[in-house]
């Protein structure tokens, strides 16, 4: 009864559905259609809406504005927001330097180029960044990146004026290429590096920077300066006539003293600037230690005299032919792209947590000229770290005049305090960036990775692994490569299921997903869900068929497959390869008695199908539907028209007879 009842219902349904026709889009001239590809390609979020309408003076200002976003917040600028800027910028000028000088050494640069680079550059993106937490300055990944590929060719201590040269020519190609993609709204490229690229590659190159350290924290003299595990590791053990007791004991306190201020600012984030003053404090501590106990003359390296002043311009040095010309832009474009992912996702990621908008352009172009503008000024690769950003926005930054104040706190140290760090131990450096690293590595997202998607984390140890014995390029190129084959797999492989009726109702659900769905006798219901191109329509065709085959062999004591419907909604696009798929799918299925019909071709892909069939023998209008449901209604009444016809006909020769 109950199966009657549902089957009356069904009848009843098909019987009163309306049947709505498919129509083609108002036609587009090959121009419009160009203009509004470009469009949504590199101008998805619409710049220009906002001078709309406005007066030529407006729009000036407007203008000015979207390239110096300091002229849209500036003139709004009080005592107020000074007063919480001027706190987080101190609080991060405290982290600033002593990571600013630990890093230029993970780059083998001289320390004081890390105290450059955390003068000029936070100025240049106050003016021009929309970021109001970023806090600007080298950071550890890009400075490892930079140090490693440039030592593949040149060595910092044989050739240290040409090293520098090519550190500083590696920047200008770096914000060159930033300020390209920004300016090109070509942001779409460094996409390619997925969050679980990021957190494997990031994973490993904390590690890599970590053993890198002990050669400052055991005081060894002779170390690898390749960044593999086994050559890094294999240099610690064959040299452990070198190692330094008082130095392994300055390192292991001053280590346990910074993780234990960065276990207290995690815990209680109110006291974010216990971490944030630790490494200073160290600092200050330890350099005042080695001078009273006159700890160099007891095998504790010291930094040695820094020079004094602000920084010297570099324009003279940059290296624009020669050699080294491969590398250094080789080198620009991985630290352009490291460095400029991390910024922007830095910024999005604060910028989300206190309801503002930063542009991925913008920040392009801003770090992009930060980083050009820092090649002339001794700088080297500079861009947004997560750790100077957490404290900032922890300690209350309102804008980027925080950069401008921790960037004068810089200024004002290189002017007045460098001899001040003569007797810094190397040590100590070490710790810092040991503790900084450690952030880096996010054991709880790699679970999550392997919770979700079981691809995603292969790709993510790939790039985990490559980095640890490899090299940090090789495994950032080989997670890409894996990333980019996925993608490639997803394009040529497209995803095509089978769909059955929820009972009682006029949806139509996938058949392995929704259990209660069911399959409709006369019918094979198939979805596409993809573009249909070039590449993929030989497989396209062989599934189909596959489809249609094993269908076939089901129902042997069923009514034969009348209709092939193909649902089309996630068909975005297609080529004229897949319009050849139809034609050539229209073909064999009509030596089988089977008929084709489409339900909901987009726009683009019903255009190109109308224009191939000029001829209207290949998409007849009772073969185009918008819905699964009015199909099975329309094509169910045609077979059961059709089937009281043959009966009437038979009735009637019958009684003839």
């Amino acid at each position: 009864m109950e199966a009657n009842a549902c089957t009356m219902h069904s009848h009843c349904l098909e019987m009163t559905m309306e049947v709505h026709q498919v129509v083609p889009p108002p036609h587009k001239s090959t121009l419009q259609k160009l203009k509004a590809r470009l469009k949504e390609t590199f101008f998805p979020d619409d710049p220009l809406r906002q001078f709309k309408g406005q007066p030529l003076k407006r729009k000036l200002i407007l203008g000015a504005q979207y390239v110096f976003p300091i002229l849209q917040w500036g003139p709004k600028y009080n005592l107020k927001l000074f007063k919480s800027d001027l706190v987080s910028g101190l609080t991060i000028a405290s982290l600033a330097i002593p990571q600013g000088i630990s890093y230029a050494k993970l780059a083998s640069l001289p320390p004081i180029v890390g105290l450059y680079s955390s003068f000029v550059p936070p100025l240049v993106y106050a003016v021009l960044g929309s970021s109001k937490d970023l806090a600007v300055g080298p950071v550890s990944i890009a400075s490892l990146v930079l140090g490693s590929m440039l030592r593949q060719e040149v060595s910092p201590t044989a050739e240290p004026v040409l090293f520098l040269q090519l550190a500083f020519t590696s920047t200008l190609f770096a914000g060159l290429f930033q300020a390209s993609l920004g300016i090109l709204r070509l942001g779409f490229i460094i996409d390619f590096l997925s969050k679980a690229i990021l957190i494997g590659f990031m994973a490993g190159a904390a590690i890599i920077v970590s053993l890198q350290q002990l050669k400052s924290l055991l005081g060894i003299t002779h170390f690898s300066n390749q960044m593999g595990l086994v050559p890094v590791m294999s240099s610690v053990f064959h040299n452990i006539h070198e190692w330094s007791w008082q130095t392994i004991l300055m390192g292991i306190c001053f280590l346990m003293l910074l993780l234990l201020a960065r276990h207290v600012s995690i815990r209680k984030p109110k006291l974010f600037w216990v971490s944030a003053g630790a490494p200073l404090a160290s600092v200050i501590i330890s350099t005042l230690l080695v001078f009273a106990i006159k700890a160099q003359n007891h095998g504790i390296s010291v930094i040695g005299k820094l020079q004094q002043g602000i920084n010297p311009p570099s324009w003279n040095m940059l290296l624009l032919h020669g050699s080294h010309l491969g590398l250094v832009m080789k080198t620009g474009i991985i630290t352009g792209i490291l460095s400029l992912t991390e910024g922007i996702a830095v910024g999005r990621t604060f910028a989300a947590l206190r309801n503002y908008k930063v542009d991925g352009n913008k920040e392009m172009m801003a770090i992009g000229f930060m980083n050009v503008v820092g090649s002339f000024t001794s700088c080297y690769v500079t861009t947004g770290a997560f750790s100077r950003s957490a404290v900032n926005n922890n300690a209350g930054a309102k804008t980027a005049v925080s950069n401008v104040v921790m960037s004068v706190t810089v200024m004002v140290t290189l002017l007045f305090l460098m001899p001040l760090f003569q007797y810094t131990p190397n040590v100590v450096l070490g710790a810092i960036i040991v503790t900084a690293v450690i952030g880096l590595i996010d054991v709880p997202a790699a679970c999550n990775i392997w919770r979700i998607d079981k691809f995603d984390f292969l790709v993510m140890l790939v790039a985990f692994l490559g980095v640890l014995f490899i090299s940090v390029q090789g495994g950032l190129a080989l997670a890409v490569g894996l990333s980019t084959f996925k993608i490639l797999l997803q394009i040529t492989r497209p995803k095509t299921v089978m769909l059955g009726k929820i009972p009682g109702t006029d949806i139509y659900r996938n058949l392995h997903q929704y259990k209660e769905a069911v399959r409709i006798p006369g019918f094979l219901i198939l979805s596409i869900e993809a573009p249909i191109n070039f590449a993929n329509i030989t497989y396209l065709n062989e599934r189909t068929l596959r489809w249609i085959e094993e269908e076939e062999d089901s129902i042997k004591e069923q009514p034969s497959l009348r209709f092939l419907i193909l649902e089309m909604s996630a068909v975005s696009a297609i080529d004229t390869s897949g319009i050849s798929l139809f034609k050539e799918l229209k073909t064999t299925l009509e030596n089988k008695g089977v008929e084709l019909v489409l339900v909901n071709p987009l726009s683009e892909v019903i255009e190109k199908l109308k224009k191939a069939d000029e001829a209207n023998d290949f998409i007849r209008v009772d073969n185009l539907f918008l819905t699964v449901g009015e199909a099975v209604a329309s094509l169910s009444s045609a077979m059961k028209g059709q089937s009281s016809t043959i009966t009437e006909g038979l009735h009637t020769i019958v009684s003839c007879n």
